[in-house]
């Protein structure tokens, strides 16, 4: 959980305000850009094992952070689908402030 907190303190306070997520860094090879999208769905899986009943943990908010840092297509879409869920955005500011970072601001309202 030490890096999703690291990447949560990273973001940008635009982050989910801007219509496009900000540039991620490149993979020098293709091995280590597969081996990092597999990890990185590994944190997905964990926040979906925390998201069931009778398991504590902050499952949404560790599926997020796993969505952030993997790369596939439609991934804009779903981030700001899970944040625009009811409380989400909320916890993910508490983590931020109580680091001293500045808010992360909520994104466009769909277009109807």
């Amino acid at each position: 959980m030490v890096v999703g907190l690291r990447v949560l303190l990273a973001l940008p306070p635009g982050y989910f305000r801007d219509a496009e997520a900000p540039a991620t860094i490149r993979a020098r090879s293709v091995a280590w850009r597969i081996t990092r999208n597999l990890l990185r769905l590994v944190l997905i899986a964990v926040g979906i094992v925390l998201s069931l009943p009778l398991v504590p943990g902050q499952g949404l908010l560790t599926i997020l952070i796993g969505l952030v840092l993997v790369d596939f297509p439609g991934r804009r879409r779903l981030e700001l689908g899970l944040v625009r869920r009811r409380g989400v955005l909320a916890a993910l500011n508490r983590i931020r402030a109580r680091f001293g970072r500045p808010v992360l601001e909520p994104p466009e309202p769909q277009a109807p």
